[in-house]
């Protein structure tokens, strides 16, 4: 009989089958150092600014094809855009909350300071032609409303998000996890 070394190996765990895919992932293992809860709350917001993200993306096509400035070619690409945006956004802070400096870094660069500006440059250029704030609240619709919370909420979640990933307790988490 032949000996088999696979069989002296311990079975690998499986996740169970109510558990989604990516769940188990967000857990650090038993030999990783917990993620202080300055990070845990970042990437929390960072789902969040994803999630107002879509919202805003489904309100502005809605507003699109409501008034009739949707163009099929342009929905669709802009579409994919926004899509391959937030699938990156999520899977890069999942490498942020398992400890990638990175990711963290990419979070901070990518979507705190240029997120940041293409979230802010079309009120600020409303604001810089001459239009007020009581203009915006006087001529604003359902949509504007949700629009406008929803982007409050966004800018929110992304500066908070970034404040918290270079907290104390967050700063010395990452340089623990990089020497894991």
């Amino acid at each position: 009989m032949t000996h088999s070394p696979d069989l002296h190996r311990a079975p690998r765990p499986r996740p169970r089958p109510h558990e989604p895919w990516l769940l188990p992932r967000l857990h650090p293992g038993a030999d990783e150092p917990p993620a202080p809860p300055a990070v845990r709350t970042a990437f929390a917001l960072w789902l969040t600014a994803v999630a107002a993200g879509v919202f805003e993306t489904v309100l502005a096509v809605a507003g699109a094809v409501a008034d009739g400035d949707a163009s099929t070619g342009g929905l669709v690409s802009g579409l994919l855009l926004r899509m391959a945006v937030f699938s990156a956004a999520v899977l890069v802070a999942v490498r942020m909350r398992r400890g990638a400096n990175w990711a963290r870094l990419t979070l901070a660069g990518g979507l705190g300071v240029l997120g940041t500006l293409s979230l802010v440059v079309e009120p600020v250029r409303w604001l810089a032609d001459g239009h007020g704030l009581g203009d915006a609240v006087r001529d604003a619709g359902v949509l504007d409303v949700l629009f406008g919370g929803s982007r409050v909420l966004h800018l929110t979640a992304v500066l908070t998000a970034t404040a918290l990933m270079f907290r104390p307790a967050a700063n010395a988490w990452f340089r623990a996890a990089r020497h894991h």
